[in-house]
């Protein structure tokens, strides 16, 4: 179920005077711009330059993932841009959390998952207008002993949330689920997948699942666009490389961060890009521009 929430609010009023985001966003010139990021910590991603590369890339919305923050914990630097933040921390410290950032109002709406998932603060919904926003961490399937023990939690969880969106889907609403899913789909999506079929990250089952989302009417926006611009297919774009030296600057990666897009939005997507060139976390940013037209009826 999906409902309206109230919610205490962790946002900072906007404020023109002190967010060039906002007063870039309102003049309307531009698509709408919708990034995502897991930023492997929100207070390590700010020391490394969080915010004026937030400053440079001026997106309309941010969605985060991996925050590890409470929302009291937030720094200073950011909450100071005046934009619209709205936080789903974990209850565990340190762990996990989600959130948004935003030029304008939105409303968050609540996502009724199981306990055993709302407590690891993996789903924050908003809606700004005719448009929903899903920022989404999915969890894992390694578990603390670098197994795959977490893939049975990975996969309920992923099915819930699907689940719970299909509605939207189902409806004709304009939705984009943005976020780490934690899964390469197709060989095409990771440096090595015969060195990785039994790895988390990239078991039959977990791309199983990735493919569900897909026969459900969710568009993988930056798989459809690159093979509109190269005519097929084509490796060699990635969002996450472990940390392990040299592996990322030889593009040893995976994609497994998506801007999955609702067959109701597709038509406003005028194009989705990944941001490789970004430092600052192990993963990349990730986005769409669409069509402003999308946030009315």
């Amino acid at each position: 179920m999906i409902t309206r929430v109230r919610v205490e609010s962790s946002a900072v009023p906007p404020n023109p005077k002190k967010s060039p985001l906002l007063t870039l966003a309102q003049r309307g010139r531009r698509p709408l711009t919708v990034l995502c990021w897991n930023v492997n910590g929100v207070r390590a991603a700010t020391r490394k330059g969080l915010v004026p590369w937030l400053r440079e890339a001026g997106p309309d919305f941010l969605a985060l993932q991996e925050v590890r923050a409470l929302p009291h914990q937030i720094p200073a630097e950011l909450t100071e841009l005046g934009l619209e933040a709205h936080w789903e921390p974990a209850e565990r410290p340190g762990y996990s959390g989600v959130g948004w950032l935003g030029t304008q109002a939105f409303e968050p709406i609540g996502v009724e998952l199981a306990r055993r998932f709302r407590v690891e603060g993996r789903v924050s919904l908003v809606r700004c207008g005719a448009l929903w926003l899903c920022s989404v961490y999915v969890p894992k399937g390694s578990g603390s002993a670098r197994d795959n023990s977490r893939v049975p939690y990975k996969l309920a969880f992923s099915r819930a949330l699907r689940r719970k969106l299909q509605a939207l889907v189902d409806g004709g609403e304009r939705v984009v689920v943005l976020g780490d899913f934690n899964t390469a789909h197709q060989d095409l999506d990771l440096s090595r997948p015969n060195q990785n079929r039994e790895n988390s990250g990239f078991l039959p089952e977990e791309r199983r699942d990735f493919s569900a989302w897909l026969r459900a009417g969710w568009i993988d926006s930056f798989r459809a666009k690159q093979v509109e611009v190269d005519g097929e297919p084509r490796g060699g774009h990635y969002t996450w490389w472990s940390q392990r030296p040299g592996l990322r600057e030889r593009n040893v990666g995976w994609r497994i961060d998506y801007a999955l897009v609702s067959p109701g939005a597709w038509p406003f997507v005028r194009r989705a890009f990944i941001l490789p060139e970004v430092r600052g976390s192990d993963h990349c940013p990730l986005g769409v521009e669409l069509d402003r037209a999308v946030l009315k009826r």
